[in-house]
């Protein structure tokens, strides 16, 4: 019995988890409420305990009255402070949780998830998918011509441009640089390519505004399939050959993993690609393409 009873009011005073200030607000009342009660039937229960036993020294109905009136007087406003306390408390605690968890994963640049949180995203990615990789091009030129500010008054726009087209839908994160990478879920193959020209028609169609002026911007892909039994280091290494050979084209341009085929790798690709590190106690991918040796203009 006494146990039930320790196991009902743990489960009445627990403080759990928060969404919002209204809701500490609100559990707060309720709690002060349940507390108050609780307080009531504990003092009534002792008077009578007492007054049963003989040794209660006052007239038991004026003692009633009296404890009807300040149990709750006393009860609830102490038991709502104490509890509205601990509750705010426990609410920006999670919010410093989840702000911590959401700096985590994303890169403080563009907003984009980061490369940890795209290869966390990317393991649970449900077919048919397809691996997406945008760079933006000539992307030095613009860092030494116009400045870092415009480089990355640049990769904000190019990042808004790519993450309000996924609709979050797909998963859009930027990898390095002026590298991005774009998980393709739900298409079919044709319709991964024209999402993706669209995507680079749609960058091309919007100069950048910055301080020196618009800067007229144009991205090169590169697009690989997932296929069953296919790890992230073969896709990846696919697709960043399928990039290359859209900048080696002439860029401003898609290429799939299909028009790779065939043809003899670069130099730059004799070393081992895109060394992908598992963490084989929790199957996470560590870092992503340490193998690239050139950097792509």
């Amino acid at each position: 019995m006494m146990e039930r009873v320790k196991a009902w009011v743990n489960d009445q005073l627990a403080l759990g988890e928060f969404s919002s200030r209204e809701q500490v607000l609100r559990r707060s009342a309720i709690m002060a409420l349940r507390i108050a009660a609780l307080a009531y039937f504990l003092n009534v229960a002792s008077h009578l305990i007492l007054y049963a036993a003989g040794v209660f020294p006052y007239d038991l109905p004026a003692a009633l009255v009296i404890a009807s009136v300040l149990t709750p007087l006393i009860a609830l406003p102490v038991a709502f402070i104490a509890y509205y306390v601990v509750g705010q408390a426990v609410y920006e605690l999670a919010l410093s949780r989840a702000e911590f968890e959401r700096l985590s994963r994303t890169d403080s640049l563009s907003g984009l998830l980061n490369r940890r949180a795209f290869l966390e995203a990317i393991e649970t990615a449900v077919s048919p998918a397809a691996l997406a990789i945008f760079d933006v091009d000539r992307f030095k030129t613009i860092n030494d011509t116009l400045g870092h500010v415009a480089g990355d008054e640049v990769i904000v726009a190019v990042a808004g441009r790519l993450a309000a087209l996924g609709c979050g839908r797909h998963i859009v994160a930027r990898i390095g640089g002026e590298e991005f990478a774009v998980l393709v879920c739900g298409l079919s193959p044709d319709e991964t390519l024209a999402y993706v020209e669209d995507a680079r028609s749609l960058i091309e169609a919007q100069p950048v505004a910055c301080g020196a002026g618009p800067i007229a911007v144009t991205v090169s892909a590169g697009v690989a399939d997932c296929a069953p039994g296919r790890d992230f280091d073969d896709l990846f290494s696919h697709a960043d050959r399928a990039l290359y050979l859209a900048k080696v084209s002439g860029r401003n341009r898609v290429v799939h993993e299909r028009a790779v085929a065939g043809v003899v790798p670069p130099t730059r690709y004799e070393a081992p690609f895109g060394e992908i590190v598992r963490d084989l106690g929790g199957g996470r991918f560590a870092t992503m393409a340490a193998g690239r040796h050139q950097p792509k203009a």
